[in-house]
């Protein structure tokens, strides 16, 4: 065996002489990864008709907001006592995908993961867009959106909404810097060999980069310090977001699981729109011999993974509800089981188990288009989860006040419509703009990764000296 990983290990010093800082920004660094800004340089028929009909969609769906402003809030579904409906489902659902980019981007970096080179920015951007488009829901559910600085000027730490101000807001910020950071390498080469109207903006993001050796250093340290900050503050998002509803007094949210739940549930649909992404780019812009089958099929043991953890909290959770047989909370519970909501929560357990988990636990069924078709319908599933959460229990609150029953109108559908083609659109032109693939993350990972790889497995072997520095 040792006879093996030193031949590997010689196979590997041929690309690993050339150090990484000598690779320039300029014509000659693209090399074969020039097809990685083809989609910058290109703007096919497709791209045109595809953003113009989510721009007319995203159009209606302001039409609709502005009516909404215009008449009030009796324009919607709303009512009392469901207050809240798709506009809060939505803000959970989107504040919950956002756990595919920067959390798990973060993870694989520290776990130096090396197949994550190509799918890292794939998902740092999902996490960016969705949590500005999140936070965009709050503000279509109040009635007076103008009153939201109230929040900053009179907020009050003892509510869990001001919690969830916080955490957004600081999850947002943190995510723009580990966006960027890793970005500014692929800008300079953008810089050093576009000549179009968008140079002088690399020129100004780009912040002198040289790519020389020192500069790499203080690159990597950068990026290694916010992919540990990221991951708690991740976390506690959505547990904060489980907060707002597990706080209350109110039956099947008072719960001390929803927060591990919450981010499992992020998670598990988090991970399945960075598989929807992830083909979409690959089939729309020909970069199969970047995202190939073990990406996919990495990703897919991770979301079966989390589709088990999702059934186990969701079986633990409703179990111990039905064996509680607490009044209040069973006329929750059977209005989701053979009530009003029932297609709603059993679209949820065939979406989000039933659909998948076959799909995902047999290798033969593993392939890309059948990864799709389980992620898609987890990202339904999941929709359908925070549906079911929000709605019926507001239906049927504690206080003597009649049960009440929620259907939305064609406001909130235009408005939801609307959150997701804003999402689509903003996602496709960030690929118009910047290289959706890290380019210097894949050079470095031809370079000297693989050397690296083969001397941390060689470390772990029984006849390996120990590395400097190492510690019992």
């Amino acid at each position: 065996m040792a006879t093996s990983v030193q031949t590997a290990a010689e196979a590997a010093r041929v690309p690993a002489a050339m150090p990484l800082h000598a690779v320039a920004p300029g014509a000659g660094v693209l090399g074969e990864d020039a097809l990685l800004v083809k989609p910058i340089q290109r703007m096919s028929r497709g791209f045109h008709l595809a953003a113009a009909a989510l721009t007319a969609v995203a159009l209606f769906g302001l039409f609709m907001y502005c009516r909404q402003l215009w008449f009030g809030l009796g324009v919607t579904g709303l009512n009392q006592p469901v207050s809240w409906g798709f506009y809060v489902t939505n803000f959970v659902f989107f504040i919950g995908i956002s756990h595919a980019g920067t959390l798990i981007s973060a993870i694989l970096r520290i776990a130096k993961a090396e197949w994550r080179r190509p799918i890292t920015r794939i998902a740092e951007v999902i996490t960016v867009v969705v949590l500005g488009i999140g936070g965009m829901n709050i503000l279509i559910d109040m009635g007076r959106p103008d009153r939201f600085l109230n929040v900053i000027k009179f907020g009050r730490y003892q509510s869990p909404l001001l919690w969830d101000a916080t955490s957004i807001t600081t999850y947002l910020t943190g995510s723009v810097i580990y966006l960027y950071i890793p970005l500014i390498p692929d800008i300079a080469i953008l810089r050093d060999t576009t000549r179009g109207r968008l140079r002088w903006l690399y020129r100004v993001l780009s912040m002198g980069w040289r790519g020389t050796h020192r500069q790499h250093q203080v690159l990597e340290r950068a990026i290694s310090i916010m992919a540990v900050l990221v991951i708690p503050i991740a976390v506690s998002v959505h547990t904060v977001v489980s907060f707002v509803f597990s706080m209350t007094l109110q039956p099947m949210w008072h719960s001390t699981i929803f927060g591990p739940y919450f981010v499992v549930g992020a998670i598990f649909s988090g991970v399945a729109a960075l598989l929807i992404c992830m083909a979409i780019i690959r089939k729309a812009y020909g970069l199969e011999r970047y995202l190939k089958l073990v990406h996919f099929n990495n990703l897919a043991i991770l979301l079966l993974v989390m589709s088990m953890l999702w059934f186990y909290f969701t079986f633990a959770e409703y179990l111990t509800t039905y064996y509680g047989n607490e009044p209040d909370e069973m006329r929750v519970f059977m209005s989701k089981f053979d009530g009003p909501y029932a297609v709603f929560f059993w679209g949820m357990v065939v979406c989000n188990f039933a659909i998948p988990f076959p799909i995902l636990a047999i290798r033969r069924l593993r392939t890309i288009p059948g990864i799709v078709v389980a992620s898609a319908a987890i990202c339904i599933g999941m929709w359908l989860e925070r549906f079911i959460i929000v709605v019926p229990t507001l239906a049927n609150p504690r206080m003597d006040f009649g049960p009440g029953f929620y259907s939305a109108m064609l406001t909130e559908a235009a408005e939801t419509a609307g959150c997701f083609s804003v999402f689509i659109l903003a996602y496709m032109v960030f690929t118009k703009v910047f290289p959706i693939i890290s380019i210097w993350e894949i050079q470095e990972g031809r370079t000297s990764a693989i050397a690296e790889v083969v001397s941390r497995v060689r470390a772990g072997l029984p006849d390996a000296p120990e590395p400097e520095g190492a510690r019992p």
